[in-house]
């Protein structure tokens, strides 16, 4: 498995949370008011264009991106990943507009399918012996792990914001 493999899982979410500190500094936010930037923009960049990427590798480079996952090339189930991946992108990217229960429903069908893309890949090591960069390597345990922390981000910002402590978002 090359650095490569290793690092681009991890780029969006570090995107993310470098813009969050930037923001978070220029507009000296405090207490709960970081959690819900760290969270904006971890949706909107470290997911949402996380997704809109990798649908791009899977419409545009189809046989290299199922190569890397240990797939065969030329699955018409490319173009259905590569739409999907692509469409939850710029839903993602829309969470830097729209707030609360938009935030929750994005995390809800992107993180469900993530996780349960983190389980195939799971599944595929174990049944098939598939070690993959991409399906055995950082992409398995992003799958499954990243979205079950912005989950927890997500219920701790809408816990802040049902007791008061940050105001209804606008």
């Amino acid at each position: 498995m090359g650095i490569a493999e290793v690092i681009w899982p991890l780029f969006f979410p570090a995107l993310g949370a470098a813009v969050s500190i930037v923001h978070i500094r220029v507009r000296r936010y405090k207490g709960p008011q970081v959690l819900e930037t760290v969270l904006m923009w971890q949706l909107a960049l470290g997911l949402g264009l996380s997704y809109l990427y990798a649908g791009i590798g899977h419409l545009l480079v189809p046989d290299a991106v199922a190569a890397s996952i240990g797939w065969a090339p030329g699955s018409p189930f490319q173009r259905e990943v590569g739409m999907w991946d692509a469409a939850m992108g710029i839903i993602g990217l829309l969470c830097l507009k729209f707030r609360e229960e938009f935030w929750i429903a994005f995390l809800t069908g992107a993180g469900l399918f993530s996780v349960s893309a983190g389980i195939g890949h799971i599944y595929e090591l174990v049944a098939n012996g598939n070690t993959a960069p991409n399906n055995a390597g950082t992409v398995m345990y992003m799958d499954i792990l990243y979205p079950l922390v912005l989950a927890a981000l997500l219920v701790m910002v809408w816990r802040a914001r049902t007791s008061g402590q940050l105001p209804a978002a606008s």
